[in-house]
């Protein structure tokens, strides 16, 4: 019976994460709309809002094509690796009834997180592309890159509350955030989610100007639709882990308000900023991140053994 009702909340907590991956594209392109002084979608039922509904029917009843030289089965059966890697990262969030939450669900979600290159390289190496290909090569360096500054910072608040379990992320902010003192290393993990989910300024893995669509650029129909949720879910996860980190979920109000901001912020850099050149994308990372993290790993570890001597 206790079965019955994880996998029953394991499939809604499913359908609404995708649900919302739907409506959160609406927002999107309503909010790019306004900011390039256009309407957006507004025709399909009241003020667009069925205009998703109405894309997903366009998406999965459409055409397949088999490329004639693609490695066929990595090439079809790769969108699943992508749409796994977020529903399972999505399977482990806290709450009560969560049959796979687990006191070491940090160290899981890195699993997973990391996970998610391979998903990308081969996404461009089985389409038999050349522009796919040099997509999933940038994708690959970039992701890489990022992950290492990523982990140190995510280590650095490990370290400090001493403890992998996102319950007791929400117990040690229950009076003051995290984000009071270590708002440095919260922007440095805010443009690194951008990176890592390969969004402007940091979308150098489908650069249109130069790579027409990138390591997707082969799929269509139904496989880039996966593509597509799998990106937008993933997008929504990595802000409820920022989030959980840096503000806590002790008040669940001020939570979803804070929650809906960061989505709306990496909106808003999409329709603002322009894409940033690829030796300073490096440059950013091993320059300045890297250096930064490293020493706030440092410093984070020194404070807390000054005070376990002042303690004792």
């Amino acid at each position: 019976m206790y079965l019955l009702n994880y996998l029953i909340i394991m499939i809604l907590q499913i359908i609404f994460v995708l649900m919302s991956i739907a409506f959160i594209t609406l927002l999107e392109r309503k909010f790019l709309s306004y900011i390039q002084l256009r309407k957006g979608p507004n025709k399909v039922g009241f003020i667009g809002i069925i205009q998703p509904i109405n894309d997903a029917i366009k998406l999965f009843s459409k055409e397949m094509i088999i490329i004639l030289k693609s490695n066929y089965y990595y090439y079809y059966f790769i969108p699943l690796l992508g749409m796994l890697i977020m529903m399972m990262l999505w399977m482990s969030i806290y709450f009560k009834s969560n049959m796979f939450y687990m006191e070491m669900s940090m160290i899981y979600i890195l699993c997973w997180m990391s996970m998610s290159i391979y998903f990308l390289m081969i996404c461009g190496w089985s389409s038999n592309s050349i522009y796919s290909l040099l997509g999933s090569i940038r994708s690959i360096s970039q992701t890489i890159s990022y992950e290492v500054s990523m982990i140190l910072i995510m280590m650095s608040l490990f370290f400090f509350i001493e403890s992998f379990s996102f319950n007791m992320m929400n117990l040690f902010q229950m009076y003051l955030w995290n984000i009071m003192f270590m708002f440095p290393l919260s922007l440095m993990f805010y443009i690194s989610i951008l990176a890592e989910l390969n969004r402007t300024p940091f979308d150098l893995s489908e650069g249109e100007s130069e790579l027409i669509s990138g390591f997707n650029i082969e799929y269509m129909s139904s496989l880039f639709a996966m593509i597509f949720l799998s990106e937008y879910g993933n997008i929504m996860f990595m802000m409820y882990l920022f989030n959980n980190m840096f503000f806590g979920k002790n008040n669940i109000i001020l939570f979803y308000y804070m929650y809906m901001f960061m989505i709306f912020l990496i909106i808003w850099i999409r329709g603002t900023f322009p894409r940033i050149r690829y030796d300073n994308l490096m440059f950013l990372i091993w320059k300045k991140f890297l250096p930064m993290s490293l020493n706030y790993l440092i410093m984070m570890n020194f404070i807390k053994m000054m005070f376990m001597l002042m303690l004792n």
